[in-house]
């Protein structure tokens, strides 16, 4: 059951994630609470993307891709002056407490764990989100 108290519809999202199947299962549940979804299939394209968007309220970003991955990514948005504290969250099957860690370290704002449950997969991000507002 999707959680019914979460309203997206002014959210901009980006979303990069090489496997088609959880790029397609995110997009659907982000834009059906009303957020406008953007997808890049790695790093590099997420990158391209990024450069076409000016106000985005956050990144769903894969860490293991080909070509460039969520870890180049990151590191690439962070040493950018236009975009260096825009709200990144890993999603990633990478799920050992380690990994959390190496990511929040690497400057990630949050960490979901993949396969996210769709029920949870919202409250998770705006959570995340809420967060990074207070700090």
């Amino acid at each position: 059951m999707l959680s019914n108290n979460i309203d997206a519809k002014d959210w901009v999202v980006l979303i990069v994630d090489d496997d088609p199947d959880n790029l397609s299962v995110a997009e659907k549940v982000l834009t059906f609470y009303g957020a406008e979804v953007h997808t890049a299939v790695n790093g590099q394209n997420g990158l391209e993307v990024l450069k076409r968007l000016s106000n985005l309220t956050c990144i769903l970003l894969d860490l293991s891709m080909p070509e460039m991955d969520g870890w180049e990514m990151i590191d690439a948005i962070r040493k950018a002056p236009a975009k260096p504290s825009l709200p990144i969250i890993a999603v990633t099957a990478h799920a050992m407490p380690k990994d959390k860690e190496r990511a929040l370290l690497a400057g990630f704002d949050g960490y979901i764990v993949k396969p996210f449950m769709l029920y949870t997969f919202m409250s998770e991000i705006e959570k995340c989100l809420k967060h990074i507002q207070k700090v």
